[in-house]
C-alpha cells in the first residue's frame, strides 16, 4: 500500500515538475501582462512538445445531495489526468484562487493542483502547489 503511494506521489511530483518547466518557458518567452487565454494556449503548445497528455475546459460538475449538477465550471487544463492547473493573469493571487482550486481538487478528487500566475515578473512568485486534504 505505501508503495502504490510512493509510486503515485511520485507520478505526481514528475507531472507538476514538467507543467513548471513548460510555463517558465512560456513566461520566459511572452513575460508577464498578456490575457490568461494566451498563457493557456501556449502552455497547452509546450505540453504537447513534451509529449505530455492534457484536456482543456474540462467540465466539472457540483455533486450535491446525491446528483450531479451540470453547472459549468471548467477547469482551465487537466494534465495527464491527474493535476488540475487553474492558470491567472492577476495583480496578486488572492486567497478566492487557492480556495478555488482547493474547491475544483474536492469535487473532482484529484489529488494535486497548480495554481499559476503569469502576471509576475519572475513566474516562480507566482506558482501555488496545493493539495487535496492538506
Amino acid at each position: 500500500m505505501d508503495d502504490h503511494r510512493d509510486t503515485e506521489t511520485q507520478r505526481l511530483n514528475l507531472i507538476t515538475e514538467k507543467v513548471i518547466g513548460a510555463s517558465i518557458e512560456v513566461h520566459k518567452g511572452l513575460g508577464p501582462g498578456l490575457l490568461e487565454r494566451v498563457y493557456q494556449a501556449c502552455l497547452c503548445h509546450e505540453l504537447t512538445k513534451m509529449r505530455v497528455s492534457f484536456e482543456t475546459e474540462k467540465t466539472l460538475p457540483v455533486h450535491y445531495d446525491g446528483i450531479d449538477i451540470q453547472i459549468g465550471y471548467r477547469v482551465d487544463v487537466v494534465v495527464e489526468q491527474a493535476v488540475i492547473v487553474e492558470i491567472k493573469s492577476v495583480e496578486a493571487i488572492l486567497p478566492v484562487h487557492e480556495a478555488q482550486l482547493l474547491s475544483y481538487l474536492r469535487m473532482s478528487g484529484m489529488r494535486v493542483g497548480l495554481l499559476l500566475n503569469f502576471n509576475v515578473a519572475h513566474l516562480r512568485d507566482g506558482i501555488r502547489r496545493k493539495i487535496n486534504g492538506y
